[in-house]
């Protein structure tokens, strides 16, 4: 049974609402729908934290974190996650919250939480940061300003409130209702490609990217790639995206090389981040943001501390359109943009706004500079990003082995990247195209054993995802071939993913209306055999049903 909601501290109904904060004030507007209520609205002055959604904890609920890496997964009230004090402490204190001070009191869930019969979700995040705290019995929704003032009303983040039906149900309806509010234009071209990370990492050097070049070319079918992307190693320095290493061709040889073999060129950036090393830190140290007037640690990274451009300052914008102009004149048609979060740091900045508008302002930049072509995020703040990207990577890194914690904040594994796709399936076609990482294929120089590669494999496809694959070509042989084509073999169709709010690890992919006709995916996460669907599934393996 739903919990009865209370917004803005009364029991729901329907009305207008008139409310005088300390520093603000704020006007609201209740309306009763056939699904339960929708809360809209306008705030001014400076309005600070405010409360707007409270209703009894569930028993269990789905909690989602405000960017990519971060987990989607189901939690108890009393869940807590120990090893956020180490990441706040040792990589960045907004890594998984631009707000630390809630995120480690307990569970928070950003944007919207879910349960059996129930859910509640903001609709947009263009001011203010919307979260979900669980305080004593009660879960309860909040709006963050972060102290900025503002002279004329913004409009309040709207809340849906939805009750009856299953968690997908719901998660579909509040995914529908998002992309409307945000005006979402689905990108028709879903890429296959190929991506040079998860096999050479930092140490990619132009043989490599030659010699798969090569492999690509020459083996079309086997390998239907439409993007080749070069990732993080080309670059001088984080922050110096347009001069490339020692070894390298300027930046148009490289993507003049990948066109001469008929690929759409990519290339990976991080440009709201600057190193401490980079030469765009040591010309413009007043481009980052601040505390105390000096520039502003947002994380580590590359054994370097990196800080945060200010998305805000006129010099910044130029820089920006400048330089994601400059990629595209040399040939880069599609963008893989990481580290997104920094630009919704808080801290002091040219512009007088709140976090979350300086990250908008950033992306509006690049969004306009990068015109047509292909926006991958990574990294970034999840429902601010609706509107301004093509797809959104919505896991943490995938990597050549499956898991290493039982918590979803932790370093990469293939296990995390692979359950949060699943679990934020209903933002695939709704809010963007999903990106669940890189297919690892390898039978070689890798920890995942052939059940987990194939049904990491199998799930991408059938939930009609991205599909990129992260291998040294040269690895891979007919059964790797072969099970690249089955994955690509199954998209097409509109996917749903069941079981979302089950303890035992267990999902169901549906699929309909694609080449591959309709058929369902019965996928075991778990460390031990599970009947799926009414069929017998290996430990970490998967199962096509017709």
């Amino acid at each position: 049974m739903t919990p009865k909601p209370h917004l803005f501290g009364r029991p729901a109904r329907a009305g207008r609402l008139l409310r005088r904060l300390e520093k603000g004030r704020l006007e609201a507007v209740v309306e009763r729908t056939a699904g339960g209520y929708l809360v809209t609205g306008a705030v001014a002055g400076r309005p600070g934290r405010v409360e707007v959604f409270r209703c009894p904890a569930p028993a269990a609920f789905l909690l989602n974190n405000w960017q990519s890496w971060g987990p989607m997964e189901r939690v108890a009230p009393s869940t807590r996650f120990p090893e956020l004090e180490a990441i706040v402490r040792d990589y960045s204190p907004y890594l998984f919250s631009p707000l630390p001070d809630a995120l480690l009191r307990g569970p928070v869930s950003d944007y919207f939480a879910a349960w059996d019969g129930g859910l509640a979700g903001f609709l947009a995040s263009r001011a203010g940061h919307p979260f979900f705290a669980v305080e004593g019995p009660d879960l309860v929704g909040w709006i963050d300003w972060f102290d900025a003032e503002f002279a004329a009303p913004v409009p309040l983040e709207p809340l849906a409130v939805l009750a009856g039906g299953a968690v997908e149900d719901l998660l579909e309806a509040y995914g529908r209702l998002a992309n409307r509010e945000n005006r979402v234009r689905v990108n028709a071209w879903n890429p296959v490609g190929w991506c040079s990370w998860y096999h050479y990492f930092g140490k990619l050097g132009w043989p490599d990217v030659l010699e798969n070049l090569e492999a690509a070319a020459a083996d079309r079918a086997s390998f239907p790639f439409d993007v080749f992307q070069v990732d993080d190693g080309y670059e001088t320095d984080i922050g110096d995206w347009l001069s490339a290493k020692p070894g390298y061709p300027a930046l148009d040889g490289l993507a003049g090389a990948v066109r001469e073999r008929g690929f759409r060129a990519g290339i990976w950036a991080a440009p709201f981040s600057a190193a401490e090393t980079s030469e765009l830190f040591a010309r413009h140290p007043g481009w980052m943001v601040a505390e105390g007037g000096r520039p502003k640690p947002c994380y580590r990274g590359w054994g370097r501390t990196i800080y945060a451009l200010d998305t805000t300052h006129p010099e910044v914008k130029e820089w920006l359109h400048a330089t994601v102009t400059a990629l595209r004149r040399a040939g880069f048609s599609y963008l893989k943009l990481d580290f997104l979060f920094a630009a919704a740091m808080p801290g002091e900045r040219r512009g007088r706004v709140t976090p979350v508008q300086a990250y908008r302002e950033g992306m509006r930049v690049v969004r306009r500079a990068a015109g047509r072509d292909f926006v991958l995020g990574c990294g970034a703040p999840l429902l601010p990003s609706a509107g301004l990207v093509d797809g959104m990577r919505v896991g943490e890194d995938t990597a050549p082995h499956w898991k290493t914690r039982p918590s979803g904040f932790q370093g990469p594994n293939a296990y995390f990247a692979l359950k949060n796709a699943l679990m934020r399936q209903f933002m695939h076609r709704a809010l963007w195209l999903n990106d669940p990482d890189c297919l690892l294929l390898r039978d070689r120089e890798t920890e995942l054993e052939a059940g987990e590669r194939e049904l990491y494999a199998l799930a991408a496809g059938a939930l009609d995802n991205l599909v990129v694959v992260s291998d040294r070509l040269a690895l891979l042989g007919p059964s790797e071939k072969g099970l690249l084509r089955r994955a690509l073999g199954s998209r097409g169709g509109r996917a749903r993913v069941e079981g979302l709010l089950g303890e035992a690890d267990n999902f169901v992919v549906s699929s309909r209306g694609g080449p591959a006709g309709a058929f369902r995916l019965a996928v075991n996460l778990s460390d031990r055999e599970a009947f799926v669907a009414g069929a017998a599934v290996a430990p970490r393996s998967g199962a096509l049903l017709r």
